[in-house]
């Protein structure tokens, strides 16, 4: 009998392990495919250690990591965007999936990714370089043939906004054509201006390496997609 007791005990075990991995395995993939519908990027989606079977029956998530995929976030080049949604109330809705209760996101886009998403533009290869300066808080581009000319531009936080505004446009003392300033200033400006689930940035910063900013949010409701109300099992 006591044999029995603990196959069955085993069995038992081995079930809701099984279980609990195919339901995690779902709900990533269901998670997913809404995130990725919201943001409009590719991304990686992490659950907490509270079992998604339990979630099935309380239809609350305690939180997930939001990662983006790859090297891009919408058509920035070089941007990693690592976000955490909370308190995800996962019952749905006719309009809503999920609610989520609050959120934060930090984002860091490389020089490297800045120049590369210039360069794709049909002005871009007049840019031949970018430099950021931690010090006086700048991004400097060179353009045109040997860097002549040179555009610094100074990313700052007004009004729950990123507004990048010029600080200088010039070539051989002669200013840069305005049409190529616009273009490079309504670049970067998009770029910072990518604020997944509601965020608003409450932080940016220039440092050697690029420009970082952090986000927050509070409500949100994360519309269905193909039919899906929920994510629950």
């Amino acid at each position: 009998m006591l044999v029995i007791v603990i196959v069955l005990v085993l069995v038992l075990g081995v079930a809701v392990v099984g279980a609990e991995l195919y339901a995690r395995h779902s709900v990533v993939n269901c998670m997913t495919e809404q995130f990725e519908a919201d943001l409009g990027s590719q991304v990686d989606i992490g659950l907490s250690a509270k079992p998604v079977l339990l979630q099935a029956i309380d239809k609350q998530v305690p939180h997930v990591t939001i990662d983006s995929e790859g090297d891009t976030f919408g058509q920035a080049i070089g941007m990693q965007v690592h976000a955490r949604a909370n308190d995800i109330d996962i019952s749905g809705t006719d309009t809503s999936a999920a609610t989520i209760g609050n959120s934060t996101a930090d984002v860091s886009w490389s020089a490297n990714g800045i120049l590369e998403t210039i360069q794709a533009q049909p002005f871009g290869e007049l840019v031949t370089s970018v430099k950021a300066d931690e010090t006086d808080g700048t991004l400097s581009f060179s353009v045109g043939p040997g860097g002549l000319a040179q555009l610094v531009v100074r990313p700052t936080l007004g009004n729950g906004d990123v507004d990048v505004q010029t600080v200088s446009a010039e070539v051989l003392g002669f200013g840069i054509p305005t049409d190529l300033v616009d273009g490079v200033v309504q670049i970067i400006s998009a770029g910072l201006q990518i604020y997944p689930l509601g965020m608003t940035p409450n932080a940016v910063h220039v440092d050697d390496t690029g420009i970082s900013m952090s986000l927050a949010g509070g409500t949100y409701e994360l519309p269905p997609t193909n039919g899906d109300q929920s994510c629950g099992i």
